[in-house]
């Protein structure tokens, strides 16, 4: 068993192992390849303007992370085509599925990206120009492969003239349309394959051989051969459209939220919450289920005071089913004389009077804990996008302190776990100041917090969330807070969120958490802002456009009846965003082929 993911960074030690094993792949099974042209591999996914292709890599791997199998693309968006480099199974596994479910990869690949089609060079299974025989079946089988996609060689050219003369084996130039069975002009053709030697071969091809390959595409259409191994191609020339499965979003839902449920009047953190995102995120094929992981206690202790985290286990299981326990008294905070009454004590490590604490408060706040912690082990493991869709949310929760409907802060055990292997950018964009996140991080430096938010003179929590606020010791500087007005709409939001975006390209994070609040929409009861769909489609494809493995945890948002429209706008623009504006390429390429 293997999976296909494509990847994305060279930061991520799974990614950087992943590159490392496609390294030795090309070592063994390209022996005359040179040396140079194998340790380039990081550059070329992240310097694309130096190689004037955009290099994505695709790995066959297994349950244990071992790579069997890779497919170098490579995509030249200014002349709309895709070249395959490489496709290949590791030593030892050939002939077991890898290289054709790699192909099928990224001819889905090349589809989303709307090109014209995949190029590639095939070595001939012409005898006269293949002298040995065991190369000629191997070749032949090779281009039986391809064919089978409807990938055949372009003739009427002298592509496969050979560099010097005399030399056997030069290539075919093999075209796939990627079952669209569409024609390929002369000049498209011969601005396409002075692109592939320039690019490719400038250090082996003299300008006046690839000025007289070049010039040698005379019939307009270009042709293709006739096929040779097959009557017609089968079905599966056409590509599918939806996502490939590691661009999908994984969906971590805490299957256990519906425990805690206050059932007073105007306690708007309610189970419908989620149904209503699910009802509509679910069928655009963005998202797939991952399973929920457990994690231990100590995790929370992490960034929470063990003394808080133990309490709420206690007080919430010593609970009756029914009971719910407000606090109404709020001492100062002596760490060395906490009181001992249950209800003052509620008060000891709360923030406000509307959180209770339950007898399945605990639980459910434990499981949304999970939730973000898989999905920041899901990143580890080379996952680009994550969604945590938890309830009870988390972002009001401090070190040693619960409120605003949260308990354990779900975005900061997130970044807790992602920062081992690098610097980690939370932003909040829930209408409310992430005061919970902005304690447990505000003497730090490797994690940047930042806050968009009504401003505490007129929206909860009140003491926190000033513009001055900026951190202390280690962490000064990596705290920024956007305090907005009352009134605000989508324009003025993108400004604020502009200035966010800035903050975070500067720090260099090789993660992100978005902290996501659906509360910032026109009509949400416990907001004052305008943001409509079409600006959560916005703010979600600038987030996605800086190109981090990025995990979404679920905070705020109580209008049930409009924020799953709101969330699958999001997630949509967050999608677009991440994977190069494949969505709008794609329309644009539709509307080209409906137009011509």
């Amino acid at each position: 068993m293997f999976r296909i993911r494509c990847i994305y960074d060279t930061v991520l030690p799974v990614n950087q192992q992943a590159i490392s094993q496609v390294q030795t792949i090309l070592k063994g099974q390209f022996p005359d390849l040179a040396q140079k042209d194998i340790r380039k591999l990081p550059d070329q996914l992240t310097n694309p303007m130096k190689y004037r292709f955009r290099s994505i890599l695709s790995v066959a791997e297994g349950s244990k992370g071992d790579v069997k199998g890779f497919a170098l693309l490579l995509h030249a968006a200014d002349l709309n085509f895709c070249y395959l480099e490489y496709v290949s199974a590791a030593e030892k596994m050939t002939g077991r599925g890898i290289g054709g479910a790699l192909y099928e990869r990224i001819r889905n690949e090349a589809r989303a990206l709307g090109v014209i089609g995949i190029f590639m060079e095939c070595l001939p299974d012409d005898p006269l120009l293949c002298r040995d025989p065991s190369i000629l079946a191997q070749n032949k089988a090779r281009l039986k492969f391809y064919e089978q996609y409807g990938a055949r060689p372009v003739i009427g050219s002298a592509y496969e003239t050979p560099v010097k003369e005399g030399d056997d084996n030069p290539p075919y130039l093999v075209f796939d349309d990627l079952g669209e069975t569409s024609e390929l002009s002369r000049q498209q053709v011969k601005k396409i394959v002075r692109a592939i030697l320039e690019r490719k071969y400038a250090h082996l091809c003299p300008q006046t051989y690839i000025d007289m390959v070049v010039n040698s595409f005379i019939e307009d259409p270009v042709r293709l051969r006739d096929f040779r191994y097959l009557k017609k191609p089968t079905p599966t020339a056409k590509c599918l459209t939806k996502p490939v499965a590691d661009r999908q979003i994984a969906l971590i839902i805490n299957d256990q939220h519906d425990i805690h449920h206050i059932r007073e009047r105007g306690y708007v953190e309610s189970p419908v919450r989620i149904r209503s995102i699910l009802k509509e995120i679910e069928p655009t094929g963005l998202f797939y289920r991952a399973q929920v992981r457990r994690f231990a206690m100590h995790h929370l202790k992490k960034i929470h005071a063990a003394d808080f985290v133990d309490y709420l286990k206690l007080m919430c299981s010593g609970l009756p089913e029914k009971k719910a326990l407000y606090p109404y008294v709020f001492p100062i905070r002596n760490a060395t004389r906490p009181p001992r009454e249950k209800a003052v004590k509620a008060g000891y490590y709360c923030i406000d009077t509307f959180t209770p604490l339950t007898h399945n408060a605990y639980p459910a706040a434990k499981r949304a804990a999970d939730c973000a912690m898989t999905a920041a082990r899901l990143a580890l493991a080379g996952q680009h996008l994550s969604y945590a869709l938890v309830r009870p949310p988390g972002h009001h929760a401090e070190h040693r302190a619960f409120g605003g409907f949260c308990y354990f802060n779900n975005a900061a055990l997130a970044a807790q776990e992602l920062c081992s292997q690098g610097k980690v950018a939370i932003i909040d964009i829930d209408y409310h100041h992430g005061n919970g996140t902005q304690n447990i991080f505000y003497h730090r430096s490797d994690v940047l917090t930042i806050s968009l938010h009504g401003h505490p003179r007129f929206a909860y929590p009140y003491f926190n969330g000033f513009e001055d606020e900026t951190g202390e010791g280690e962490g000064k500087g990596f705290n920024m807070n956007i305090p907005l007005p009352e009134q605000l709409d989508g324009a003025g939001y993108a400004t604020a969120l502009d200035k966010a975006l800035r903050r975070i390209a500067r720090f260099k994070p090789t993660f992100l958490v978005i902290a996501l609040g659906l509360d910032t929409a026109n009509g949400d009861p416990t907001g004052t802002w305008s943001l409509k769909p079409a600006d959560f489609f916005a703010n979600g494809k600038k987030l996605g456009g800086l190109g981090l493995p990025t995990l979404v945890i679920q905070e705020g948002g109580y209008d049930n009846r409009a924020m799953g429209k709101n969330a699958k706008q999001f997630f949509q623009g967050l999608w677009d965003g991440s994977f190069g504006n494949v969505l709008s390429i794609r329309a644009k390429s539709s509307l080209a082929k409906r137009s011509s």
